[in-house]
């Protein structure tokens, strides 16, 4: 996604961004919405290293949310998402891509929470938002509707080792199935409980009415305090996707990168009979992708940044880093890179970091191992 809004348009807050301020957050656009990037106390190390440790709280109120109804609805999605949703049933979630029909390019990528054949609410890209909307209300048939719930809802991600005490404490269900959810109350705010997050740790994603959205908040961060919880940006929600090698659209995929070159053919039921780009992917995927994303790894002190170019020991350009920073975890620079196909992995390449070439090894992510799915 993109991390900046449009020049001149304003940007759009979070219900919680009062609660953000009295924190002290540092404050930055994002996708067209001005999100904490970190809070004072700590910054992004102390935020991350809560999360592989004990539990961080995220507001992402900046992801879309809507809801896709009617006879038919579920087909219609699944005609034009890259997963196939028969994979699942009610009360579980897919991750999945829409993809251009022309390019195959990424649109974006989103979670589908299956509600039952005819109601699914998807969860887009802060910037992509409306134009995923877009695609589904234009094709859908005549009875599906789809509601733009990007405003009226909130989101927050509990996430860490201690997400289930916090959870539990403030009487929320827990100990469902990864990628799953279940609806529930909490002093009279309806929550969603997904089973779901961008970190690689053991997490759940609220979402809520945006009225609520403080409320449930502060229950959290009261009753998160005897589990070492804190209060999350998105700098540290970074560092932990780009540790598990989660992709971030707009840099890893984008238009101009499939998922056949973005390695997420696991993303994709190519037995369907259609999903919007198909052709072209299923051909790209037979022909073999010129380009692959791939993990890489610092074997000096150096750190990665997007758009910094990759090299062969010999000084053959290779690719392109794609997203990059310095693991808390590993005290290592790791990176995703768009690196050419005959690039191997274990295979040393050189990445130019302020005019110096450094050694990087190519491997394959994630670069620190969770028990997600536990």
């Amino acid at each position: 996604m993109s991390d900046e809004a449009d020049q001149g348009t304003p940007l759009q807050t979070s219900p919680l961004h009062e609660r953000h301020v009295a924190l002290g957050a540092k404050l930055a656009p994002f996708g067209g919405w001005q999100m904490p990037l970190e809070y004072a106390g700590g910054g992004v190390v102390r935020e991350h290293t809560a999360v592989r440790e004990a539990v961080g709280l995220f507001d992402v109120s900046h992801l879309g949310t809507a809801e896709v109804r009617g006879p038919g609805a579920v087909a219609h999605l699944d005609g034009l998402l890259t997963n196939d949703l028969a994979r699942i049933g009610p009360g579980q979630a897919q991750y999945t891509l829409l993809c251009d029909d022309e390019t195959g390019g990424v649109v974006d990528d989103l979670i589908v929470y299956l509600h039952d054949a005819e109601r699914a609410m998807l969860v887009p890209n802060a910037a992509n938002s409306a134009e995923v909307l877009r695609r589904v209300r234009e094709s859908a048939p005549e009875g599906v509707e789809v509601e733009d719930l990007h405003a009226a809802r909130a989101v927050l991600a509990v996430q860490g080792p201690r997400a289930e005490d916090v959870l539990r404490e403030v009487g929320l269900p827990v100990g469902h199935d990864y990628m799953s959810f279940v609806e529930a109350d909490l002093d009279g705010a309806s929550v969603v409980v997904c089973r779901t997050g961008y970190t690689g740790e053991v997490g759940y994603e609220l979402v809520v009415d945006a009225s609520s959205a403080v409320a449930v908040w502060d229950a959290l961060v009261a009753a998160g305090a005897a589990y070492g919880l804190v209060a999350c940006g998105l700098g540290a929600r970074d560092t932990l996707r780009t540790e598990m090698g989660y992709p971030l659209h707009g840099q890893d995929i984008s238009p101009d990168v499939t998922p056949v070159q973005a390695r997420l053919g696991w993303a994709v039921g190519w037995d369907k009979p259609r999903f919007a780009g198909k052709d072209v992917l299923v051909a790209e995927r037979a022909a073999k992708p010129s380009r692959l994303l791939r993990g890489l790894l610092a074997q000096v002190r150096a750190i990665p940044r997007p758009g910094m170019q990759v090299t062969t020991t010999d000084g053959t350009p290779v690719g392109t880093v794609t997203s990059g920073t310095f693991s808390p975890t590993l005290k290592q620079g790791v990176a995703l890179a768009l690196l050419d196909r005959a690039v191997g992995l274990d295979d040393e390449v050189l990445v130019d970091v302020r005019g110096r070439g450094q050694s990087f090894v190519v491997t394959k992510p994630p670069f620190v191992v969770t028990d997600v799915r536990a």
